[in-house]
């Protein structure tokens, strides 16, 4: 059943580990992602959300959903909107790998950035709470969340960069020059700036709930690259949307934001910062080219694992096909920085 066979066995963990949980689990695999499976799980006790590691052989640190779960209990309660947390399960035993439990959150996961079939006022106040979200997020007192020893609050970009060179070179499955490059370029000319809180490591559009009517996020997804790290790195990662075509990774370059109600990108990068509180960075393209750089090297990973074939999505391959692509416009970008 959904790659979940022994549904017993799963139905007694749940028995004695949810509260309140009652009754067989039925399983729904949610369509769309490329990470870790993502199930609705249905009972006599109510429906909820089971969030797996994928099977066959990972990448080292990648599909943590023990991170996941442990950064969503410690954000429960703050100003920013999460699933609430309700159990994890780190015995491969159980179902084949680790899983944690977390509430069904009722609204509206949206995957064309353009929004169509809301209003200009929908679309620009949507847009506004993603970035509310963003910088309530960056605002939390990771100490005061009990997430103090979540990552190391130095050097990030710097390991940042090391750390998906590597996966790239471990996900390689043919040469892509413009990665080559990218690889070189990125540390000798990063910026010295540094800051630390608490990191999504991949928000976008298609990681938040938005509330069923209304035009505003009630939660954040997918919290598995999560750390503490630079925000402006983080935001950058977010802010790449203004960069790219639609067709390559749902982007919004040359939408007309006027008639949409979308706003442009120095609009929005200027809000984010205001809210934020935090001084306007001077390299902001250097950001937005290391992002480039870090999806087409996490789509690379999409690519190796459809190649071996345990890829969470029947869209994999051609997803992953994209790295290339995404890897050129970043090393163009980057050749007009020097």
């Amino acid at each position: 059943m959904n790659g979940i066979t022994d549904t017993a066995r799963l139905q007694a963990w749940l028995d004695t580990n949810v509260r309140g949980y009652a009754g067989v689990p039925q399983l729904e695999r949610f369509s769309g992602g490329q990470s870790n499976p993502t199930y609705k799980l249905t009972s006599d006790s109510g429906t909820y959300v089971l969030r797996r590691k994928p099977a066959g052989t990972l990448l080292a640190s990648a599909h943590a959903v023990d991170r996941e779960f442990r950064v969503m209990r410690a954000l429960d309660g703050t100003t920013v909107p999460v699933a609430r947390a309700l159990a994890l399960c780190e015995d491969d035993a159980v179902i084949g790998s680790a899983f944690y439990i977390m509430e069904y959150v009722d609204g509206r996961i949206l995957w064309d950035t353009t929004l169509p079939g809301c209003t200009p006022d929908e679309r620009a106040a949507m847009f506004d709470s993603m970035n509310a979200t963003i910088a309530a997020l960056h605002s939390v007192d990771y100490g005061a969340a009990g997430l103090e020893g979540f990552g190391r609050p130095d050097n990030y970009l710097a390991r940042q960069i090391g750390r998906w060179s590597k996966q790239y070179r471990a996900s390689e499955t043919r040469p892509i020059a413009a990665m080559d490059r990218l690889i070189d370029w990125l540390p000798a000319r990063m910026p010295g700036r540094d800051g630390t809180a608490v990191v999504h490591g991949d928000y976008r559009m298609d990681n938040v709930i938005f509330h069923p009517t209304e035009p505003r996020v009630i939660a954040v997804l997918d919290w598995e690259l999560s750390t503490l790290g630079d925000p402006v790195v983080d935001f950058a990662y977010h802010a790449m949307a203004w960069r790219l075509p639609p067709a390559l990774f749902r982007g919004l370059a040359e939408v007309d934001f006027a008639g949409l109600g979308i706003p442009p990108e120095s609009e929005y990068v200027a809000r984010y910062f205001e809210r934020t509180g935090q001084a306007p960075v001077a390299d902001w393209d250097y950001y937005i080219v290391y992002s480039m750089f870090r999806i087409a090297a996490i789509l690379q990973g999409v690519m190796k694992r459809a190649l071996q074939g345990n890829a969470s999505s029947a869209q994999a391959l051609e997803v992953g096909g994209r790295a290339g692509s995404l890897a050129e416009q970043a090393w163009a970008l980057a050749q007009t920085l020097g």
